[in-house]
């Protein structure tokens, strides 16, 4: 009876430790999974699913290839939100820097009036002390804050190129954010005026590295146009602006789809400014020009608020009245209307009196004609001669009565457009003032219609027929950068700059030949280029590399002295080590004694080898019939 009870106690502990051991081999089940569970989510939300997950009781394992030593202690922290970090077992590796691709090199360059900025990753191979350096002499001595960091990674072929092009663009534009990568650059600046914007973006274009694309964004502030002028016409069937001006993107768009439902048939440029006399600007002109198309011909005109209307010659008066009449009365407030119907001109024998000035495009001013009064023409005389050069100035016009009472407001304002034009005429009668020539200065047709509105006022007619030129533009006109080393290279073909023997002293010959290369260099505006002075083979070689390089240095500040752009252009002797001739002649020796100017290219980006490439090459390798196939005196010559 005693056996039994004992061996029942016994029975009960045994059942009660196997039921403990199945209770606590769940319960770690249970922990294990949700454990596991819970940091793989958490991991996989922070995006480390690279990282694997096991669980061990109470411990956490975390295993896998993290990219970075920085990812990987992400991973562990993010574990460690879940459980208690000291139950996390850190079991993974990091991938090896080799097989990393290397980061995307890039600066931010801010300019403005306080100071200088440089944010970004450079690589450890760029000169960083010499960057500073070089941006600091850029700036002009403003403050430079330097916020760069570094990898040690290969850069780009282009980076350097890149990178020397954003350090000079920083002379040129005060106000500036100019973002640098290895093969693309973009630029971010404001101009003071649009002639300003033009030749800024006709610089930074000529004088891109190759393989380097530039993205450019100069923004000028919007002009103020006084008065605010629009001028459509139809004539002959051809419609035109002689000018157009617009407050918003939204006006401007209206007012051209107008024209082009009136006829316009070329893409007109309509100046977007300040100034304009009402919000309803653009509603008014587009009424205006839809008027003018109903009618067939004539032209509206535009002064601030003030309309005028002329139709063509022969239009009905019906019609007329009709067409005037629903303008006028859908013109927004503000806005006044001058119509005027031209009656059919008499027939008459008098003489239509008229006064006419031509500009030569060498400049030479032609004035004949019929003046008022002597003091009319004495005042035509200095006018012209202030407008344009006094001894280019011929006046032949004459004296006579019955002229038009505002005649001397016609011809001064005909000889004031005049001078808007690089070379054409002004012909002005009773009834007209005639503009006809070329100009180098985009936009003139709109300047000159609205100095003529201006001046003239709303009944007067007025004719442009003015052309845009490239080649007197002083901007689109500058030589490229190629054009400009051919043209001095012919120079040095023709002539060559002497030195005195032994020296580095120009001589007479070489001095004229200088002026004419300053001249074309200030045509070319600032361009990358090497002075590379050579010599004969006389003499020392190291005595030769260093005359060298004095007479090139010696070209180089002759050009400065002649007020030449001389901070792109560097000097460089090459002595002896570049022949052009035989020295073993005369001749020969003459013909290396010289001076070079040559344009300073990037170096041609190398081509990549495709996979495809590559793998042909190793089959190459591998081919047995391949691989069996594959089977002097002291001191320098005088005369250098």
């Amino acid at each position: 009876m005693r056996l039994s009870a004992i061996f029942a106690v016994t029975a009960s502990f045994i059942v009660a430790a196997i039921l403990c051991l199945i209770a606590a081999s769940f319960s770690v089940r249970i922990i294990e999974d949700v454990s596991r569970n819970d940091v793989r989510d958490e991991l996989d939300r922070e995006g480390l699913i690279w990282s694997e997950v096991d669980a061990d009781g109470l411990q956490v394992f975390l295993g896998g290839t993290a990219p970075t030593e920085a990812l990987r202690f992400k991973a562990l922290s993010v574990a460690g939100t879940i459980v208690d970090a000291a139950r996390v077992i850190d079991q993974m590796d990091v991938a090896d820097s080799a097989d990393i691709a290397p980061p995307d090199f890039s600066i931010e360059i801010l300019r403005n009036d306080s100071g200088l900025s440089l944010i970004g990753l450079i690589p450890a191979s760029t000169d960083r002390e010499q960057l500073l350096e070089d941006v600091i002499d850029a700036a002009d001595g403003s403050e430079v804050i330097d916020l760069l960091e570094t990898a040690d990674y290969p850069a780009a072929d282009t980076w350097d190129h890149a990178l020397d092009y954003a350090v000079r663009t920083i002379k040129k534009l005060p106000r500036t954010k100019i973002s640098v990568a290895a093969e693309r650059i973009e630029i971010t600046a404001m101009a003071d005026t649009a002639e300003q914007k033009d030749k800024i973006e006709a610089d930074l274009a000529r004088n891109i590295p190759d393989g380097i694309r530039l993205a450019i964004d100069i923004s000028a502030p919007r002009p103020v146009i006084t008065p605010f002028t629009l001028r459509f016409l139809i004539q002959d069937g051809q419609a035109r602006f002689d000018a157009c001006s617009a407050d918003t993107e939204a006006a401007r768009d209206a007012i051209l789809m107008a024209a082009a439902k009136a006829g316009l048939r070329y893409d007109a440029d309509c100046t977007i400014g300040l100034g304009v006399p009402s919000p309803q600007w653009g509603k008014a002109a587009a009424q205006a020009i839809a008027a003018l198309g109903q009618l067939g011909g004539g032209s509206v005109t535009f002064s601030d608020a003030d309309i005028t209307l002329v139709a063509a010659q022969g239009i009905v008066e019906n019609r007329f009245d009709d067409v005037v009449g629903t303008l006028e009365t859908s013109l927004p407030e503000v806005f006044a209307l001058h119509a005027v119907l031209p009656s059919a001109p008499e027939k008459t024998t008098e003489i239509t009196p008229e006064f006419v000035v031509t500009l030569s495009p060498e400049g030479l001013v032609q004035i004949r004609g019929r003046v008022g009064s002597e003091t009319t023409r004495d005042t035509v005389n200095s006018f012209a001669k202030a407008r344009f050069s006094s001894d280019s100035v011929h006046n032949t016009a004459r004296i006579a009565n019955g002229l038009p009472q505002d005649w001397p407001t016609r011809i001064l304002t005909g000889l004031e457009a005049l001078s808007y034009l690089s070379n054409g005429a002004v012909t002005v009668t009773p009834e007209i003032v005639e503009i006809s020539g070329n100009t180098g200065q985009r936009g003139a047709n709109a300047v000159i219609a609205q100095f003529l509105s201006d001046k003239l006022g709303d009944a007067k007619e007025f004719s442009i027929d003015v052309n845009y030129q490239k080649a007197l533009d002083p901007v689109a006109s500058i030589p490229t950068p190629d054009e400009c080393e051919a043209t001095i290279a012919s120079i040095l073909t023709e002539r060559k700059i002497n030195f005195e023997p032994g020296s580095a002293t120009i001589d007479e010959n070489g001095v004229v030949i200088i002026d004419d290369i300053a001249e074309i260099l200030k045509k070319c505006g600032e361009l990358r280029m090497e002075i590379g002075g050579h010599t004969d083979s006389q003499g020392r070689e190291v005595m030769n590399q260093q005359l060298s390089q004095s007479r090139a240095r010696a070209v180089l500040s002759a050009l400065r002295e002649r007020r030449v752009l001389t901070s792109a252009l560097t000097a460089k002797g090459y002595g002896e080590s570049a022949p052009i001739a035989e020295n073993d002649s005369e001749e020969g020796r003459e013909a290396n004694r010289r001076i070079e100017f040559k344009l300073i290219r990037p170096e041609p980006i190398k081509e990549r080898q495709t996979g495809l490439e590559s793998l042909e090459e190793q089959i190459q390798v591998e081919d047995p019939a391949n691989t069996a196939e594959q089977n002097q005196e002291d001191t320098p010559d005088e005369q250098n």
